[in-house]
């Protein structure tokens, strides 16, 4: 159990880290929307670029926010039922989801794109839209990184239900403080 809660750790903390990134491409994004609205219905002037960008954004949002969302429990269940459940039944029953649902639609979705992003990849896909972004295929390589990081994720939460069936206390390390001042990370 002590490798399990470990590998849990480990993937639990990756993705609090790139939850913490996800954060920040979503503030960019706010003020990108914000600035676009702006400029369009003030001064009358649109950007392609800047429009598909938005897009662009939210969709890394969207793939490598999935994770973290499934870490901290923040996807769509039917709490009428679940709520009522003992601790054990609803380890089953996420235990259950993981290895029915999850696992293998994640595993589907990295099988199934990649014929498409090897495509996008191969003839360096860019924008059809004049004035619009180059680049597209680097955007569709986040469709498996994303479906990747829900796969270990989906791991870690499948582990972390089956030492709760199995009776073990997992130990979570507390979630680290991320910062970027050098004087709080020595304290």
């Amino acid at each position: 159990m002590q490798y399990l809660e470990k590998f849990v750790n480990f993937i639990d903390n990756l993705n609090d880290k790139i939850g913490y990134l996800v954060g920040w491409i979503t503030t960019i994004m706010v003020l990108l929307v914000f600035y676009d609205t702006f400029m369009r219905y003030v001064f009358h002037k649109g950007n392609v670029a800047l429009q598909e960008l938005e897009w662009h954004l939210f969709a890394v949002v969207f793939l490598l926010g999935a994770a973290y969302t499934l870490k901290e429990g923040g996807h769509v269940r039917v709490d009428i039922i679940y709520l009522k459940l003992s601790r054990k039944t609803k380890a089953w029953i996420d235990l259950f989801g993981t290895f029915v649902f999850l696992i293998p639609f994640s595993i589907m979705v990295i099988i199934s794109a990649k014929g498409f992003i090897l495509n996008s990849w191969s003839v360096r896909e860019v924008s059809p839209d004049p004035g619009g972004l180059p680049a597209r295929y680097i955007l569709k390589a986040m469709i498996p990184l994303g479906f990747s990081l829900l796969l270990v994720q989906g791991l870690s939460e499948a582990c972390k239900s089956f030492m709760v069936i199995m009776g073990y206390e997992l130990k979570v390390r507390p979630k680290q403080k991320i910062t970027h001042n050098r004087q709080e990370d020595k304290k």
